[in-house]
């Protein structure tokens, strides 16, 4: 019989992830400011179109560096506020990446004008912070509008596949007074023949691979 030893963690453990989360957290707040300060700054920087890409891409890049050094980069991107620049596919293609989340316009992915890279469907209009921040939406509201989403999308994907993004954040989403909600949103979802709960990651690579 095997016996399974628990470890917890101790004193140095949590040291070393509030030392990994400290930058990670600065670099959030940073590209929060740039976002706000970005119309001030291009006012009175006046910067050129290659400037101004990398005033833009630059957080994102030493993002993207840390999380490699920490091993945790996929093969996609989503940019600050979803905003990129006409260079940004082709950048992050020369970084290895294979695909985007910055273009909320269509159900399916489908390829860029660089070679290799994919754009993977995002959404703005499920997007948990702008319904209950932004428009008032309630749990049941919610629930209605997750339900009515994936009915239309499940009907589409009879023939062709489709795919339903759900973008949720903890500090909203996760309030104790919603949660239930989600609970019985993705419970619905689940309880679907032929429904693959999924990474944008797979996703994109069995695009890539089914559709060459």
């Amino acid at each position: 019989m095997n016996v399974r030893t628990e470890h917890k963690a101790g004193p140095r453990q949590w040291l070393g992830l509030a030392v990994l989360l400290l930058p990670t957290m600065m670099l959030t707040a940073d590209l929060g400011v740039l976002w706000l300060a970005t119309p001030f700054l291009t006012a009175d920087l006046r910067p050129s179109s290659a400037e101004f890409l990398w005033i833009i891409d630059i957080y994102g890049f030493m993002t993207a560096g840390f999380l490699v050094v920490m091993g945790t980069l996929g093969d996609g991107w989503m940019g600050p506020a979803l905003n990129e620049t006409l260079r940004t596919p082709a950048l992050l293609a020369e970084l290895g990446l294979s695909y985007v989340l910055d273009w909320t316009c269509d159900d399916q992915p489908f390829r860029l004008n660089v070679p290799g890279m994919l754009s993977v469907p995002y959404t703005v209009e499920l997007n948990d912070l702008g319904l209950f921040t932004m428009h008032g939406m309630t749990g049941p509201d919610f629930l209605q509008l997750v339900k009515d989403q994936f009915d239309q999308l499940y009907a589409d994907s009879a023939t062709s596949g489709r795919v339903m993004a759900l973008a949720l954040h903890p500090f909203v989403i996760g309030q104790a007074f919603r949660t239930k909600y989600l609970d019985q949103a993705l419970a619905y979802i689940a309880g679907h023949p032929g429904v693959w709960l999924t990474t944008s990651d797979d996703i994109a690579d069995h695009y890539a691979s089914t559709m060459p």
